[in-house]
């Protein structure tokens, strides 16, 4: 009896070691996909999240939904992707905000901008435009600073938010020319884009994807791109180097990051399976059309390339003195 009993047990061992590690072996993914965008609806994370989403779901077999977790600069979501397991099925579409700008801004963010996360796919950049209201009299932006010195009162300039790259490049902007600026943070670009629409602010620094159309349409007057070349979406636009201030450049990147600690076997996957899609056409041709410039990286140049973003960059905002807790 005590021999059955023993031989019972040995194969109850074996088969449960087994099933276990049938369950390690699970393939990923074995469910659906959550990209966590860090600003509301409509801005330039929130396309291209939605966009990738589209392209990844039919590679990796599973659906692939977006989340829209917007406020304090991006914070909020990045520290709620942070605290999730690191099983590759909470991404984040990380950018210039949660990850570089934000952080120095909100002393209380709560989590580590790099060691927080993995990052796992460069997607590309996207240059800040200058835009007005079309009551706005100046032509072009040297004519834009004289009617801002003009006026009695500071102008507002609207954002997507604090701490968000337009926030940064106005205070900028005023370093650059003395010109003051009241900011004016909205919780993401569509709002802030109403108001401008209907006057209520007359200014904005603001990512170039959520102003193209408006732009084309001759609903809004645009003055500069922040960036060494001219954008192929609004070729008309001239660079700030072009209109008489060089200095203000300025880029929002947009990456792919998952928590700390994401097992390699799935970043490599994912990193590959970003990288496929990223190369197809339809892709390419969709962030072009929305002012986005693809790019691609290895994932270790990525993350080097968040390090050095957060010591340049983020160093930057740290001197400009900004505070928003």
């Amino acid at each position: 009896m005590r021999r059955l009993l023993q031989l019972f047990g040995a194969v109850l061992c074996l088969a449960t070691g087994q099933a276990g590690l049938a369950a390690a072996a699970d393939p990923w993914p074995a469910k659906p996909i959550r990209i966590v965008v860090v600003f509301p609806p409509g801005g330039s994370s929130d396309i291209v999240a939605r966009v990738l989403a589209e392209a990844l779901g039919p590679r990796l077999g599973q659906r692939v939904v977006v989340d829209n977790k917007p406020g304090a600069g991006g914070t909020l979501a990045a520290l709620h992707v942070a605290q999730q397991p690191a099983d590759g099925y909470t991404l984040m579409l990380s950018n210039t905000a949660p990850i570089v700008t934000s952080p120095p801004l909100y002393s209380k963010a709560g989590y580590d901008p790099q060691a927080s996360f993995t990052h796992v796919s460069y997607l590309g950049a996207t240059s800040m435009v200058v835009v007005t209201n079309l009551s706005v009299p100046a032509t072009d932006l040297k004519g834009l600073m004289a009617w801002m010195r003009s006026q009695p009162q500071p102008v507002t300039f609207g954002t997507s938010g604090a701490g968000s790259v337009g926030h940064v490049v106005g205070t900028m902007f005023t370093q650059q020319t003395g010109i003051p600026l009241n900011h004016a943070p909205y919780r993401g670009s569509q709002p802030m884009q109403a108001d401008l629409l209907g006057g209520s602010i007359l200014l904005s620094f603001d990512t170039l994807p959520e102003n193209v159309e408006n732009i084309r349409a001759g609903r809004l007057r645009a003055y500069a791109v922040t960036a060494t070349a001219r954008a192929a979406s609004v070729p008309d636009v001239p660079t700030v180097a072009e209109a008489g201030l060089p200095g203000l450049l300025a880029q929002n990147w947009l990456g792919l990051s998952a928590p700390a600690g994401l097992p390699a076997p799935i970043a490599e996957r994912l990193h590959a399976e970003v990288a496929a899609a990223m190369r197809t056409q339809a892709m390419q041709d969709r962030m072009a059309a929305v002012g986005i410039v693809p790019g691609s990286m290895t994932q270790p140049e990525f993350t080097r390339f968040v390090g050095e973003q957060i010591d340049t960059v983020g160093g930057t905002v740290k001197a400009m003195g900004i505070r928003n807790d």
